[in-house]
C-alpha cells in the first residue's frame, strides 16, 4: 500500500473522551476529507493499543483511508495497518522498512535537512515536519521554523507534511511552500464539529494550495 494522499493527514488524541466518543470523532474525521489517519497511543498497553488499532482500522477501511500506527512495529503489524510512523526516539526507519516489508508505508519525524536526508535514505515513504507552532499534544514542543521547512521539501524527493498547532486560521503562513500537506490533531479531534472541521481545513489548505502529492 503505497499509492496515499497526505493533504490531510490526521493524527488522534484519546486522552480527553471514552472510546464510544473517540470512534466517532475519528469517523466524523474521515467523513469531513481526511486523507490519512494515524492512530497515537503513548500510555495504552500492546493489547489496549492492538484493540482499539482494530476498531480504528475497521472504520477507516470503510472510507478507503489507510492506518498509519505511531511508534509501534509490532501494533501496525498485528493489525495489518497500511504503514507506521517512526519518531527520533523510536525504531530507527530502516528497521521499520525491513519489518513493515517495502509494500507498507513507513513515515518519519524530521526536524532539519540532515535529518531528512537521512530518513530519505533508510526509506521513509514522508516526513512530518514541525512543530510550526506550539502545541498541547506533546509535553515538549520543539519548533521548526517554516524556513526550515521550505528546505527540508526542496532537499528531498518525498511528500514532506507541516504538522504542530496547525489550524485553519493559522496555516495561510505555509503558502507558498511545496509541502504536500499537514497535519492536525487537536484542530478536528477536540472540535465541536470534528467532520466540518475536517471539511474546513482541507478546505483552506487547498486554497492556499497546500494539497498536493509530491
Amino acid at each position: 500500500m503505497k499509492n496515499f494522499d497526505p493533504s490531510l493527514y490526521f493524527i488522534t488524541d484519546s486522552t480527553f473522551c471514552d472510546e464510544k466518543e473517540f470512534l466517532f470523532r475519528v469517523e466524523e474525521a474521515l467523513k469531513g476529507g481526511a486523507t490519512l489517519l494515524q492512530l497515537r497511543e503513548k500510555e495504552r498497553s500492546t493489547r489496549e493499543y492492538i484493540e482499539l488499532a482494530e476498531k480504528v482500522h475497521s472504520i477507516a477501511k470503510q472510507y478507503n483511508v489507510p492506518l498509519i500506527i505511531d511508534d509501534r512495529v509490532d501494533v501496525a503489524l498485528a493489525v495489518d495497518a497500511e504503514g507506521v510512523h517512526v519518531g527520533a526516539s523510536d525504531m530507527p526507519v530502516q528497521t521499520a522498512r525491513r519489518l513493515m516489508g517495502e509494500d507498507k508505508i513507513v513515515g518519519a519525524t524530521a526536524k532539519t535537512v540532515p535529518w531528512a536526508l537521512d530518513a530519505y535514505s533508510q526509506g521513509a515513504d514522508y516526513l512530518g515536519v514541525g512543530a510550526i507552532y506550539p502545541t498541547t499534544t506533546k509535553v515538549k514542543t520543539v519548533l521548526t521554523s517554516v524556513d526550515t521547512l521550505r528546505d527540508i521539501c526542496e532537499a528531498v524527493p518525498i511528500p514532506a507534511n507541516a504538522i504542530g498547532g496547525l489550524n485553519k486560521d493559522n496555516i495561510d503562513v505555509l503558502e507558498g511552500v511545496p509541502i504536500a500537506g499537514i497535519c492536525v490533531v487537536s484542530a478536528i479531534m477536540k472540535a465541536d464539529d470534528p467532520r466540518e472541521a475536517a471539511r474546513e481545513l482541507k478546505q483552506r489548505a487547498c486554497e492556499l494550495g497546500l494539497c498536493r502529492q509530491k
